[in-house]
């Protein structure tokens, strides 16, 4: 079973930037998909962003396109989120999240159960 474990949360202005980092073990390519969700004190999860284990592909939430972005680095079991221009509606628990199921994408992703605790970023105005 896939652990993850997600840091770089932290408080910071709007405008600022912060990377979160997701380590990933017992890691297997059927987990065809991992990705970022976030979810707001008193709102719904959203998932943020996606990317396709097995070529890469990348797909971000048009509410974070042009500013959030997605990457891996295979050798090390890590996926990356870049936050910049942050916002104060960006402040959430953020949390990485994998489903194995062969047509995952994005909302797949936000509704698995398998998913780590989650690192809360905060920014104020």
């Amino acid at each position: 079973q896939v652990q993850l474990v997600e840091s770089g949360g932290g408080s910071v202005q709007a405008g600022g930037s912060l990377r979160l980092a997701c380590a990933a073990s017992g890691y297997s390519y059927r987990s065809h998909c991992i990705g970022w969700v976030r979810q707001p004190p008193g709102k719904e999860r959203e998932g943020v962003a996606v990317i396709y284990i097995g070529g890469g592909r990348t797909y971000v939430a048009d509410s974070v396109k042009g500013r959030f972005s997605i990457s891996q680095d295979n050798a090390n079991n890590m996926v990356y989120l870049q936050m910049n221009s942050l916002k104060p509606e960006d402040t959430a628990l953020y949390y990485c999240a994998v489903d194995d199921g062969a047509n995952c994408d994005i909302a797949t992703v936000t509704w698995s159960n398998n998913r780590g605790q989650g690192t809360q970023v905060t920014v104020s105005s």
